[in-house]
């Protein structure tokens, strides 16, 4: 089984505003109310591509329910664990303002919460896959992936691990089966500029020696670099279309990759598979679909 933990999920205003004015009373053009959080979004992908999955997540108020309704209209099995306190954060995402979003705080998470989450994580089995993802709210430990890791450590569970920073370097003893930092988060990580598949590669190897079993290192529209304990290292970049939506198109590549690499332990493939989901949530209002992610994989090279 897979499952997906989102520690503070949203639900996701996402509002189109013709000739957005500042200080103005400004009118929507199109709205939407979608889950969101990137181990969401991740369940979301995966889903579509026919893979059974368990999201786990926090959830609090009135807008925990309508995300937990949301993910059971997916059809995505979901393992909620229920705060009494506050509210689930709502983010506000202007489609027709480019890259302007205001992200909710969400709830506080008590030691009593993370206990809970532990106790679901514990029954956990070897060969299950786990994807850690995103931001975490500010009263839970900033160590709570490395946490959770080595709560886990030795039980032959494939974990794989979307952040930043030491949230991300922290890991690696414990060996992650992939982690996935995109370019600007890998210079802050070595402090050097890359900018280009070239350069980047060097730091992607520099992340397996240190500890990750699998490194895809994400550049947007510039494509992506992969590199790997067994010796693999692949660039490729992504095929031609019209970037509508980047939101997600990175928790996309991870479940492109694992979706992929599910179907046969190919690495390459599920690179391609990466590749091809990540693209085609950018080029989509919403999440990839199935058929628009098999579309592109035809055309990744």
């Amino acid at each position: 089984m897979v499952y997906t933990v989102t520690f503070n999920p949203s639900l996701d205003y996402i509002v189109t505003v013709d000739d957005f004015r500042f200080g103005k009373t400004n009118r929507t053009t199109s709205e939407q109310l979608l889950p969101g959080g990137k181990g969401i979004n991740v369940s979301i992908v995966l889903s579509n591509l026919g893979v059974e999955n368990t999201a786990i997540y926090y959830s609090a108020g009135f807008v925990g329910d309508e995300i937990t309704r949301h993910i059971s209209e997916l059809g995505i099995n979901a393992e909620e664990i229920r705060i009494s306190e506050g509210c689930s954060r709502i983010n506000l995402k202007l489609k027709s303002v480019e890259g302007t979003e205001i992200n909710g705080m969400g709830p506080d998470i008590s030691k009593a919460d993370i206990d809970k989450l532990y106790d679901k994580l514990d029954s956990i089995k070897s060969g299950d896959v786990i994807v850690l993802a995103g931001s975490i709210p500010t009263t839970m430990p900033d160590s709570i992936y490395s946490d959770i890791m080595e709560r886990l450590d030795g039980r032959g569970v494939k974990i794989i691990v979307d952040s930043t920073r030491e949230r991300l370097t922290n890991v690696l003893r414990f060996k992650p089966f992939l982690i996935k930092p995109n370019r600007h988060e890998l210079s802050e990580i070595f402090d050097v500029p890359l900018t280009t598949k070239e350069r980047i590669i060097p730091y992607a190897k520099k992340l397996v020696e240190l500890g990750a079993e699998n490194v895809i290192v994400s550049m947007a529209g510039d494509g992506a670099v992969f590199a790997s304990s067994t010796g693999d290292v692949f660039t490729m970049d992504v095929p031609e279309g019209h970037l509508v939506n980047g939101v997600g198109a990175g928790d996309s590549m991870v479940a492109g990759f694992l979706a992929g690499y599910l179907e046969n332990g190919d690495l390459q493939h599920a690179f391609k598979m990466g590749i091809s989901a990540g693209s085609a949530s950018a080029y989509s209002e919403y999440l990839a679909t199935k058929e628009e992610i098999y579309q592109l994989l035809a055309r990744v090279e």
